[in-house]
Parts: C-alpha cells; structure tokens; sequence
C-alpha cells in the first residue's frame, strides 16, 4: 500500500527553510529542486505539489525574503530624531543584507532564470519601500530634507543596497573603519 501523501503547512515551511538554506551552502548553480527535497528529507513531486515548480519555490524565497526584512524594519523603533530613525533603519537594512546576501540577491537581482517576477512580487518590496519612505516623509516633514519622498526613499534603498552588497563582497574597504567612514559619507552626503 502507498504511503499517503502529507502535505502539510510544516513540510511547507520546512521546505522553504532548506531551499533557503540550499541557496546559502551550494549557490544559485547547486540550487535543484531535488536538492531541496533531499535536505528537507521529502520528495521532489511534493516541492512541486506544494510550489507549483522550481520558479514558485525561488517565488516563496522572493516573498521570504521581504517578510523577514520588512519585519525587522518594522521592528526599529520611531525616534523623536526623523534623521536618526532614518539611519537606524538603515543600519537594520545593511545588517540584513550582510547577514542574507544569498536571500538578497534573490530579493534584489535575478540570479536564477526560472523565476521572472511580476507585479504580485514586486509588490512584496512595498513594504520595505513605504517603511523607508515614511521615514524619508518625517525628515521632509521637519525640513532635514527636501525632495519627494518616494524618489529619495528609492535611492536611499538603492544606496543601501549598493553599499551593503560591496561591503559583503569585500570591495568597499581594507578594514571596519573604511566601511563604516564610507557608509556615513554616502548618507552624509545624500541626506545633506
């Protein structure tokens, strides 16, 4: 008698986690969905029952991705100082990438070709965009900054990113001291 199917929120979630973690340890080139079930000990039909296909499962890291951001942001606390909250939630972003930069660059570029999102994953990045916009919104508010919100907090995201990627990848200084002097002048700079 075949063993019956269990489909369930928890192999769900575990999946997801060893897809995450299969992106972490064997890259974007190592990424399969068979190596996915193997780590998650199921098979490779039951990532393709509970995602639809290699692209949904990277889609769920996409929209992972986001959740775990977002919520951190979420977690930074508002401040009497719109600029300091700003650059607080800007150090908790540049945090998440140097610890995430697999989950990042799934975020953010587009290493695996199955997946192409549309407009229901790219409004997972709003979340993070209106955090940030809000923030960017309270310094315009008090004259710290002039502009439109949206714009500024596009390119204070992009700016995040840019420099969080190059310090992971170990192109923006020999030591912490030249990162985090070349992290404040940019935001220094920009937020002038």
């Amino acid at each position: 008698m075949p063993r019956a199917k269990l489909r369930t929120p928890e192999l769900r979630d575990r999946l997801l986690r060893s897809a995450i973690e299969t992106l972490v340890s064997d890259g974007v080139a190592g990424f399969t969905t068979r190596r996915v079930a193997e780590s998650a000990d199921t098979s490779v039909p039951a990532v393709y029952e509970l995602f639809g296909d290699k692209a949904g499962l990277v889609r769920e890291i996409f929209f992972e991705g986001f959740r775990r951001l977002g919520a951190q942001l979420e977690q930074v606390p508002s401040s009497a100082d719109p600029h300091a909250a700003l650059m607080a939630a800007m150090a908790v972003f540049r945090r998440f990438v140097r610890a995430n930069p697999v989950l990042v660059e799934v975020m953010f570029s587009r290493p695996i070709a199955d997946f192409d999102p549309g407009p229901a994953e790219l409004a997972a990045g709003a979340t993070v965009r209106t955090n940030v916009t809000e923030r960017v919104q309270r310094c315009l508010d008090t004259g710290d900054l002039d502009g439109d919100a949206t714009d500024l907090g596009h390119i204070i995201i992009a700016l995040a990113q840019g420099l969080a990627r190059q310090e992971v990848a170990g192109w923006l200084g020999p030591d912490q001291e030249s990162i985090d002097r070349r992290w404040a002048l940019a935001f220094e700079r920009l937020l002038r």
